[in-house]
């Protein structure tokens, strides 16, 4: 009974001293709040953000009306605004309150109940008519979340009552349902912010800050270099008013962080090359196939000429052709070994020679011979030879046989060259043998020289060109040493000079 008795008069206490002031000022204030100068008022401290670390765990940190609650990540703050099950008389509420801040040992709710009450302090910034009115609120503690339900004798709205006025601080008004209400100066136009500056709104205030991208210097607001604090970019950066942009060197592009530059594979995305791509780091090089050579811009390829290059490549005639060269040989010639011209023998293959008439092939070509060459008186006798019988008395100033011989040469062949040997076939005893050249050395081009006392050689002294045929006769005079006996052979040989040196 005493107790109720004094619980009531400290209640009307506490109604006649609101209703006494009109404004009541307070310079400390409870645990979890810290006094505002400038609202005058006490307001609620931001554990979270002030305590570092300040859940462990891997809890969560949820700020509350002085203290905070660490909750499990998947917890849920639900704000509900039913009636509750059963009302509390405000003295109670009071004494609830007051009994919640002796036994709750700092717990964040028993705080906030217990700043409220004490205090008498609006939350949103005004000051309550009485402290009758303060009702503390309901709350319930879950395993997975934390529920806050607020009924009608929340210490946030007043009841309404057109006779009742309250002050609230600088940054808030008064609303319609008597609550002190934050004055959103940047949506009202009444702050003084610059136009290079963008206006925060605060709970009672606000603040002026530079756009992102800016920085306050003086009284205005600059733009941030960004490029000058690396490393933002990989390669390249590009500041701009506000921002910036990374760039890329030639032959790389931006990955999707739009900060690491890739190499770009151009023989994938955009082959320039004619023939052959291969990727580098940051580039790409171009590169020909065997026959041909880069041109000037790089990228396309140009034949090589290698006829050009070297008159060596071809025994004859070198032909280029797209990205190679072949070799030719004239007629009468095939080519072997890709470059060299071999004689083609027509006289084993195909020629043009009647029956009565001899093949006879030379380097570059064939001729046809009769097979019997001999001319009267001379008859054959056997092949190639003439003789002249010794019974016809004209072949006494003859030479008594004539051998017909045949050889081909190269054009251009080096001299002195030894071409041709002759030599007797019959040997007589106590005879002596002599050879010299009797006709077709006109111009000097040979010279004969005796080897034995039965052979000579044929000499080439003088370089010779073809197309050409030369007929030379090789005579043997044979006589006894007595001389008594005296009788000549003649050897016709027919030399065919080739077109070509080879």
């Amino acid at each position: 009974m005493l107790k109720a008795l004094f619980l009531s008069m400290l209640t009307l206490a506490l109604v006649k001293s609101q209703d006494t002031e009109e404004t009541i000022t307070y310079t400390q204030c409870t645990d979890g709040y810290e006094w505002d100068p400038v609202r005058q008022q006490c307001k609620d401290i931001d554990e979270c953000d002030i305590v570092p670390d300040a859940c462990k765990g891997g809890m969560k940190c949820v700020n509350h009306y002085g203290g905070y609650l660490c909750l499990p990540k998947t917890a849920q703050i639900i704000v509900n605004n039913e009636q509750p099950q059963q009302e509390t008389p405000a003295s109670e509420g009071v004494s609830a309150a007051a009994n919640a801040a002796a036994t709750s040992g700092g717990g964040a709710g028993g705080m906030a109940a217990s700043g409220m009450a004490a205090s008498g302090v609006m939350p949103g910034g005004g000051f309550i008519a009485s402290a009758a009115a303060v009702a503390g609120p309901e709350v319930q503690t879950g395993r997975n979340n934390f529920v806050i339900r607020r009924n009608p004798a929340d210490p946030q709205r007043i009841p309404a009552n057109p006779s009742h006025r309250i002050q609230c601080a600088t940054g808030y008004e008064q609303s319609e349902h008597n609550v002190c209400q934050d004055i959103d100066e940047c949506t009202a136009g009444t702050h003084n912010c610059r136009a290079d500056q963008v206006c925060i709104n605060l709970r009672g205030s606000f603040a002026c800050q530079c756009p992102p991208g800016y920085q306050k210097r003086g009284e205005q607001c600059v733009d941030i270099d960004e490029c000058t604090i690396p490393p933002y970019c990989h390669q390249r950066c590009v500041n701009t008013p506000g921002s910036f942009y990374c760039q890329c060197s030639p032959g790389f592009q931006l990955a999707a962080n739009n900060y690491t530059c890739v190499d770009i594979n151009e023989c994938d995305a955009s082959n320039q090359c004619a023939q052959q791509c291969y990727n580098i780091l940051g580039s790409f090089i171009c590169q020909c196939n065997q026959g041909y050579e880069l041109s000037s811009d790089r990228l396309n390829c140009e034949d090589i000429d290698e006829c050009r290059t070297s008159s060596y490549l071809c025994q004859y005639q070198c032909v280029n052709e797209p990205g190679k060269f072949s070799c030719m040989c004239p007629q009468g010639y095939q080519v072997v070994r890709s470059r060299t011209c071999q004689d083609i023998n027509e006289c084993e293959t195909t020629n043009e020679c009647r029956e009565d008439e001899m093949c006879w092939n030379y380097h570059g070509g064939f001729r046809c011979y009769p097979r019997n060459p001999c001319q009267d008186p001379y008859v054959l006798t056997s092949e190639n030879r003439c003789v002249c019988p010794v019974s016809n008395a004209v072949c006494r100033e003859l030479p008594q046989s004539i051998v017909y011989k045949y050889m081909s040469i190269r054009s251009d062949r080096s001299v002195p060259s030894d071409i041709f040997q002759i030599q007797a076939t019959t040997i007589y005893a106590n005879t002596i043998n002599t050879f010299r050249i009797k006709s077709g050395n006109e111009n000097g081009e040979f010279y004969l020289r005796q080897t034995s006392p039965v052979s000579a050689m044929l000499v080439l002294v003088k370089s010779l060109s073809g197309p050409r045929e030369y007929i030379v006769d090789l005579e043997m005079l044979t006589v006894n040493s007595i001389g008594t006996f005296r009788t000549s052979s003649v050897l016709r040989l027919t030399i065919i000079v080739g077109p070509f040196s080879f």
